[in-house]
């Protein structure tokens, strides 16, 4: 079975690259030039294409030292390419902005926020406070992404803006207009007559899928992606653990464990002596499940590597498949293929039945969500099979009958 995935992942937000290079066309392919040298298949293609000269000229030692110079040259330049002033200030900007906005967020998330404080001031001054330096920050990071030429941010940044879109009505209700080009506009008196406790569900922290919280995710991508293929080893060991955190593919791994394990369904005696299922803790995992499942589709929705978006679709087919199943036990898919779950329904229901299901569908899933999460963490690509390293990583007896 196939589906269109890549055309809801990536078709909204191809205009936040217009501001890289003159068309569409040069983007795409400065964005695969990236990836190549990212992988290492460039410097390999190079390396093939001046050996080749190489061994059918004779050269001195001299003239091969002439083109190993000349081929060094080239991918520095390809690794470290020359920007102008604007597009170094844009980097810049972007860099310093993806930090201000996630503190926006937080501000939004932080329960002081709809309380009254000690100064006086009340909750609905502060809410639009926040709210007006929420709009300011975002549209300074979409500005600023719009001139950047670091595309791991700005892939995560047009990954955020895409959710934007996606929560157009709820924003529209606290009086936050989304625009043409991908910026906010507050109508401030709309905000004013809004009740407070909108805008806190809107980015409520303990919801995992609410706007917020997705905003949040992203951001979190965003600054922990260097733009750059170099870096020291401490760096990449710290960006790899906040990687691992916002990927969501990890924490879904050990839900899916426990999902599946004994342990969890084992009965427990009552006050009554009589043995039930311990529901509170079956539906915690599930909650956590529905929640980290939700969180991967954010993260590995905005990555370019084959081996994510390849595995990632598996996911999405096999749960696309079980909607029926999966709704019978009050976790429903939407259109975009996210997960929610009613809590009144998941526990009215036989916790045998919950047991078999995710023993069959958790097992289903659960070795491709493992290999969204190699792939995102090693940087791996099923394409070409080559890690960031220049290794190479063998995958034999694989291949996706789904179409990306």
């Amino acid at each position: 079975m196939s589906i269109s995935y890549n055309a809801g992942l990536h078709d909204d937000y191809s205009y936040l690259f217009q501001g890289i290079s003159g068309n569409g066309g040069s983007n795409l392919n400065w964005l695969s030039d990236y990836s190549s040298i990212k992988n290492g298949s460039y410097g390999r293609l190079m390396k093939s294409y001046f050996g080749s000269m190489e061994s059918s000229e004779t050269t001195a030692s001299g003239r091969r030292s002439r083109t190993s110079n000349v081929l060094d040259q080239i991918l520095e330049e390809k690794r470290h390419p020359k920007v102008s002033k604007e597009t170094q200030e844009s980097n810049s900007k972007l860099t310093s902005g993806i930090s201000s906005l996630s503190g926006a967020v937080s501000t939004l998330q932080n329960e002081n926020t709809y309380t009254t404080t000690e100064d006086g001031k009340s909750p609905a001054d502060k809410v639009v406070s926040a709210v007006k330096d929420y709009v300011s920050q975002y549209n300074n990071v979409v500005s600023a992404a719009k001139g950047s030429t670091l595309t791991s941010k700005t892939s995560h940044v047009a990954a955020m803006m895409r959710s934007t879109a996606s929560n157009t009505e709820l924003l529209a209700d606290i009086g936050v207009t989304v625009n043409r080009d991908g910026t906010l506009l507050l109508d401030e008196n709309k905000l004013k007559a809004t009740d407070i406790s909108k805008v806190q569900e809107l980015f409520s922290k303990e919801n995992v899928t609410s706007y917020g919280s997705t905003v949040k995710s992203r951001l979190g991508f965003a600054s922990v992606s260097s733009g750059s293929v170099s870096g020291t080893k401490k760096k990449d060991d710290a960006a790899q653990e906040e990687k691992e955190n916002y990927s969501g593919a990890a924490a879904l791994e050990k839900d899916i464990e426990k999902l599946t394990s004994e342990s969890l369904f084992e009965k427990i005696k009552g006050e009554d002596e009589t043995e039930k299922y311990d529901v509170d803790s079956i539906f915690a995992a599930a909650k956590s499940f529905v929640g980290n499942y939700n969180r991967m589709l954010d993260s590995a929705g905005s990555s370019y590597n084959s081996g994510v978006t390849a595995n990632l679709a598996r996911v999405m087919e096999k749960t696309a498949k079980e909607k029926d199943a999966l709704a019978q036990f009050g976790i429903n898919v939407d259109k975009k293929g996210r997960l929610s779950i009613d809590e009144d329904a998941f526990k009215k229901s036989d916790m045998s039945k919950v047991q078999k299901f995710f023993d069959d569908y958790g097992s289903s899933i659960g070795w491709n969500v493992s290999l969204v999460d190699y792939y995102m963490t090693t940087q791996a690509d099923a394409a070409n099979g080559y890690t960031a390293a220049g290794t190479y990583n063998a995958q034999e007896g694989f291949r996706y009958d789904v179409e990306i």
